[in-house]
């Protein structure tokens, strides 16, 4: 693997980063996304406790590599692109709308990884939304290890037309349901390095629009993900959702799921909060499930 990648930093964000991320003003508008990318980071290696206290905190069982564990790595990758002179938009206001999962081969302990990040800037909706898709693919000796897309609103648009119906539930078997106390949002942070003030307590979220704290979004993946794979005995080697609604602290979420058709939704407040499908690997059970 080449050497000369700038690496990673750990932890992967510093109070250093989140005011960069807070006040980095949005380049001049060129028409030429494809100057954001890709990048190529090297990340040194896994880190095998992050891991285990991930695996404790969000109900896994087995001794796979989780696969939502595998976002923390690409959000670095992310954050660093977006952090970039280069990407045209602010990060204060970004919203993570949906993500996809793929699991590759399970990586050496103790080996470096190689994140390559392209960027796809789609264009404005008819309100003026601007949405950027990031797509990161990493690799440890020329073999997969994971790979994980996300799209991003990067600027939003006109508000109009009205309130939406809810989304219908379908039916699907409850699987799990955990609760949300008001200092989950900084567990997670501390976990993942992922210090967004819309999660930590009602005045930083106030400060950034919202009436009250929200739960990371892919903490809920997470746990959705460790609920999935109890419920089947066996790792995903695939888990997509769409982040439809937030899910305030101090609530519970509930995951409902079809394990042959390979379809979950979390609910949380009488409504879908995320939704989307997965799968499992065939030829692995997980020990201990």
């Amino acid at each position: 693997m080449p050497d000369h990648f700038p690496s990673l930093p750990l932890p992967p964000m510093s109070g250093a980063t989140l005011l960069r991320a807070l006040f980095k003003r949005p380049a001049p508008a060129t028409g030429a996304p494809a100057a954001c990318g890709p990048t190529r980071y090297r990340l040194d290696r896994i880190d095998a406790d992050q891991v285990a206290r991930y695996r404790h905190a969000l109900g896994f069982t087995g001794a796979h590599l989780p696969l939502t564990y595998c976002y923390l790595l690409a959000q670095r990758a992310h954050l660093a692109t977006m952090l970039d002179a280069s990407f045209p938009f602010r990060l204060a206001g970004t919203i993570h709308v949906d993500n996809a999962l793929g699991a590759g081969i399970q990586p050496a302990a103790g080996r470096a990884l190689e994140l390559v990040t392209g960027i796809q800037v789609r264009p404005a909706a008819a309100n003026g939304a601007v949405h950027a898709v990031l797509d990161t693919r990493a690799s440890q000796d020329g073999a997969l290890v994971f790979s994980c897309r996300s799209t991003y609103l990067v600027v939003r648009g006109k508000r109009g037309g009205g309130q939406h119906a809810p989304h219908p539930a379908p039916a699907l078997a409850p699987l799990a349901r955990w609760p949300l106390t008001s200092s989950s949002g900084r567990a997670y942070a501390a976990l993942s390095g992922d210090w967004n003030p819309i999660h930590l307590w009602p005045w930083s979220a106030r400060l950034m629009g919202l009436k009250t704290p929200i739960i990371h979004g892919m903490h809920t993946q997470g746990r959705a993900c460790a609920g999935l794979e109890r419920a089947g005995g066996r790792p995903l080697t695939r888990l997509d959702g769409r982040f439809r609604a937030p899910i305030p602290l101090g609530g519970e979420a509930a995951l409902s799921a079809d394990l042959a058709a390979g379809h979950y939704t979390v609910e949380a407040g009488g409504r879908i909060a995320v939704e989307g499908h997965f799968s499992f690997d065939a030829g692995q059970a997980m020990q201990g499930a």
